[in-house]
């Protein structure tokens, strides 16, 4: 089931299974929305539903609302965990827990967390690889020099969730 939902950051695709939030995309235009769509109906051999008035798609949408308002701080959402596995899956839960609001970590430090120092690139490939961007706060993981690093989201995205939590300034303009 899925439903599109508009945020501070513009529309996101929500996406989940009877487990939990599978899924959050990121400019949900219809071009993006068809292909995400795409990818999970291949990945679980069904072609989602739209629906926008089921519990749990409306629960994520009321969390991500008072996160974008600056009321909420922590998510408190049933995750569906089946698209990611191995290091990027142990490396996204570790960053679920470990990393609070308005606080970063560097890509090396959070390689050293999950006992694999020197894996920071591959820190990087996960945090591109995951699917539940700003639930699971890939944003918070930074550069070891200061630099904000990469998004998939893109820049402009990250530096405007970096700023709702605090860690960056809000933008002049």
């Amino acid at each position: 089931m899925w439903a599109v939902v508009g945020s501070g950051i513009g529309p996101l695709l929500l996406a989940a299974t009877d487990e939990g939030l599978v899924s959050v995309a990121f400019h949900a235009t219809d071009a993006v929305r068809d292909a995400m769509l795409g990818r999970l109906g291949s990945r679980f051999g069904a072609e989602p539903v739209e629906a926008p008035d089921a519990p749990l798609l409306v629960e994520a949408a009321r969390q991500l609302s008072e996160y974008f308002a600056g009321r909420r701080r922590d998510f408190e959402l049933p995750l569906d965990w089946s698209l990611i596995a191995g290091f990027n899956r142990e490396v996204l839960r570790e960053l679920a827990a470990g990393v609070p609001y308005g606080a970063v970590v560097g890509y090396g430090e959070l390689a050293r967390r999950v006992g694999q120092p020197g894996a920071a690139q591959a820190v990087g490939a996960a945090m591109g690889a995951n699917p539940l961007p700003v639930v699971v706060p890939c944003h918070r993981v930074v550069e070891r020099d200061g630099g904000i690093g990469g998004f998939g989201g893109g820049l402009e995205t990250k530096r405007k969730l970096l700023a709702l939590e605090g860690v960056l300034p809000e933008p002049l303009f």
